[in-house]
Parts: structure tokens; sequence; C-alpha cells
């Protein structure tokens, strides 16, 4: 079942690079295979049982997905270093607004569902 679930993964990535190849659109072509993935769960096109296999495997080893970005970190450490003042204005002022817009995305919908 676990081959089932590689082949449907690997298919949805490969209609996402095929997407982005025909149409050159600069977009993640993992991303457009992931939200087509779920488009077609949502519609039941696919059953959640062809990809549960590999999903429950990859979720339970998602930390090790971060490994290679964070030492890739370390080789612009300096970079970092000297920039250390704006990165971190960056970051705090996109938190905000992230929690901001999160809030009033969310006071609006649940008002609207009151409805």
């Amino acid at each position: 079942m676990i081959l089932v679930s590689i082949i449907v993964i690997f298919g949805f990535l490969a209609l996402g690079e095929l997407i982005v190849y025909i149409t050159g659109i600069h977009f993640p072509a993992s991303l457009i295979g992931m939200l087509l993935l779920t488009f077609s769960l949502h519609k039941k096109w696919i059953k959640l049982e062809w990809v549960k296999g590999i999903s429950d495997v990859l979720v339970g080893n998602l930390g090790l997905f971060f490994i290679p970005p964070s030492i890739s970190v370390m080789l612009y450490f300096k970079l970092i270093a000297n920039n250390w003042v704006a990165i971190t204005t960056a970051v705090v002022i996109s938190t905000a607004l992230v929690l901001f817009t999160t809030g009033k995305v969310y006071q609006f919908l649940r008002k609207s569902t009151k409805k």
C-alpha cells in the first residue's frame, strides 16, 4: 500500500512540474501538486487510504526535513550578524501583521457564520 501512496504523491508532484513547465509560471511545482492533491482528496477523486501510508511516514519524520536548511543557514552567519537589526525588525513586524490579520479574518468569519 505504501507503493501506491508513493506513486500518487509523486504523480501529483509530476503534475505540478508539468503545469509549471507548460505555463512558465514562477510558482513552486510542489505546492501546485500539493494543492491539486488536496483538491482531489476533497472531491474524493483520490481516496485517503491511497496516501495515508506515506503521509504518516513523512509527517512522522518531518523534523528531518529541516536539517538541510538549518545547516545552510550556518553558511551565512556573517551576513546575518551584519544585518541582524533589519532581520529582527522584519520578523517582528511580519509576525505582528500575521497575528493581526489572522485575528481579523477569524472575527469576520465567526460573525458571518453566526448569521
